[in-house]
């Protein structure tokens, strides 16, 4: 009995033992292969003449030289026909797409008829005044007052003020219908949706028979974004604790994100008047979101390599350091 207890004593650890390494084995083969699953990102890599001179080191995105313009509807309406396609070119004031006019051009309709009607009205007025005055003229002109009953002459005056207040109504009535013909023109016209500029498609989010509203709905996304496209600019983020070692006005080495072999050089066009909070992200593990940056803007030269939206590496020429004044010298 005690040599049973004692080797239950001395295997049951061991067993134990045993059991939790090969748990322990199981969990950890179980695991994704890391290293061989997300490969350590490698840092952008200056090219050319900046890989040794001094730089400052950025990232952006291409966009159009006029921007993004984001097209939407002055009014609500269903879309009857969408006349443009991701890519298309097309020239300031081409129709883009149109919303259905019916009920406005039957406004339309109703104002024309009332501008003839109003027209009636002021001819027959107009005629009956002319009428009423000749009408009293010839009474006042006759040299033997008695000839005409002092009620003939009422009457007539009467008539003439009649017709006048006639004339005036019918001629107020035509302007109003004027202006409620050129509202419901100008409304037609805003149904027909043009190019604010002259540029390309960059996206089409409506279809034929699709309800537009010009509070967008439910869906956040413009109608159709278009921009000048040739040529391209880049907007790149610098790091307010970089911005004064910028050499603002030098061109700019520019990469799409991940393929320094195509870079290009980039040609100033400007800096932005404010820091902001930064924006576009690289989705790098080791990339600070809680920063401020000064955007700058780049154009790119003709090239095959960029498209709107897509990520940029740029490197761009660092002012010199400044040099040590004899004083501090002389302290050292």
């Amino acid at each position: 009995m005690f040599r049973s207890l004692s080797f239950s004593r001395q295997i049951l650890p061991v067993a134990a033992l045993i059991g939790v390494a090969i748990a322990a084995w199981l969990i950890f083969a179980g695991l994704p292969d890391r290293s061989a699953a997300e490969p350590a990102e490698q840092p952008p890599k200056a090219v050319g003449k900046l890989a040794n001179e001094p730089r400052v080191a950025g990232a952006g995105i291409v966009e159009p030289s006029s921007e993004v313009i984001d097209i939407g509807s002055a009014l609500s309406g269903l879309v009857t026909d969408v006349r443009v396609r991701p890519g298309d070119q097309v020239g300031k004031g081409q129709v883009l797409f149109t919303v259905d006019a019916r009920a406005v051009r039957a406004q339309l309709a109703q104002s024309e008829a009332a501008i003839g009607e109003a027209r009636t009205a002021i001819a027959e007025a107009s005629a009956a005044q002319k009428t009423a005055r000749a009408q009293l003229a010839l009474y006042r002109s006759l040299a033997d007052p008695a000839a005409v009953s002092r009620a003939e002459v009422i009457r007539a005056e009467g008539e003439e003020a009649a017709a006048t207040s006639r004339l005036g109504l019918a001629r107020a009535r035509l302007a109003a219908a004027q202006a409620a013909a050129a509202a419901a023109r100008t409304e037609i016209d805003r149904l027909t949706v043009r190019a604010p500029i002259a540029g390309e498609i960059l996206a089409v989010n409506i279809r034929p028979g699709e309800f537009v509203s010009t509070q967008g709905g439910g869906n956040s996304s413009p109608f159709i974004q278009m921009g000048q496209t040739t040529p391209l600019h880049v907007r790149v983020d610098i790091d307010e604790n970089e911005v004064a070692r910028v050499a603002l006005g030098k061109p700019a080495v520019i990469s799409p994100r991940g393929a320094a072999e195509l870079h290009v050089h980039a040609t100033f066009v400007r800096a932005e008047p404010q820091v902001v909070p930064k924006r576009s992200l690289t989705n790098s593990a080791a990339e600070r979101v809680d920063v401020r940056v000064l955007q700058l803007i780049y154009e790119l030269p003709a090239s095959d390599a960029f498209r709107v939206g897509q990520q940029i590496d740029a490197f761009i020429p660092a002012k010199p350091a400044p040099k040590a004044t004899a004083a501090a010298k002389k302290g050292s």
